[in-house]
């Protein structure tokens, strides 16, 4: 299995407590390390009798560390949704999900297939979207290290508290009655309909203050910002 700790130690070097990355620091100081790490992991046998805690961390991790590796060779950029003349272009941003561009276990892999067809379909894990980061601001934060296969539970319980009680992903407006949520939970609902009938009542077990929602609460999405998810020091 793959050794964790060189992205473990990246992490916990450049990513701060409110999950912003310092890709300003990590490029100038330490550009190649995640392309070294992942190279001299590359030719490993995948253990496909692995079990799910395994995978988990294996393809939560791989993931971002490949995101991340894009913006370091992109950077400096504002944004991981290019624009040409103020307009979206969304070919690009689709092939940054879409390119089969990772090199792993002697084959190539895209973001889309490894959310997709591994974490999503195969490992049947919704807690994964408040884990896995696009590099934008309304991502889930990024953890300031790894997941390891003991842990993964415990972590991604962790991630989804911490973005469910983040006010800028989920709020509730007592006044209207009506629940703020990232566009997360609209994306993906029929994975947290797997887990609760709604997704007020998937919110609602994870907040800390218990708020008066049920299956018929009325959802409004908030705006998804774009924007790269950085720290200048």
């Amino acid at each position: 299995m793959i050794d964790f700790e060189p992205w473990n130690r990246l992490l916990r070097q450049y990513v701060d407590q409110d999950g912003r990355v310092n890709y300003f620091a990590w490029k100038t100081e330490q550009p190649q390390a995640i392309a070294n790490w992942l190279s001299s992991q590359k030719n490993l046998d995948f253990k496909s009798n692995s079990n799910n805690f395994e995978q988990l961390a294996l393809w939560i991790n791989l993931y971002n560390a490949f995101t991340v590796s894009t913006i370091l060779e992109r950077y400096p950029l504002e944004s991981i949704r290019p624009l040409i003349l103020g307009i979206p272009n969304w070919l690009a941003f689709l092939w940054f999900f879409q390119r089969r561009a990772y090199y792993i276990f002697d084959k190539y892999y895209s973001l889309a297939e490894i959310e997709n067809q591994i974490l999503r379909k195969n490992l049947q894990e919704p807690r994964i979207h408040f884990a896995i980061v696009c590099a934008s601001v309304g991502c889930p934060l990024l953890r300031a290290g790894a997941y390891f296969p003991e842990q993964v539970t415990q972590q991604l319980d962790e991630d989804a508290r911490r973005f469910i009680n983040n006010p800028e992903k989920v709020r509730y407006d007592s006044d209207k009655k009506t629940l703020y949520c990232s566009k997360i939970f609209k994306w993906y609902r029929q994975d947290f309909l797997k887990v609760k009938s709604s997704i007020p009542e998937y919110i609602r077990s994870y907040l800390e203050t218990d708020l008066p929602m049920n299956a018929s609460t009325p959802i409004s999405y908030l705006y998804y910002d774009w924007s790269l998810n950085q720290r200048i020091s």
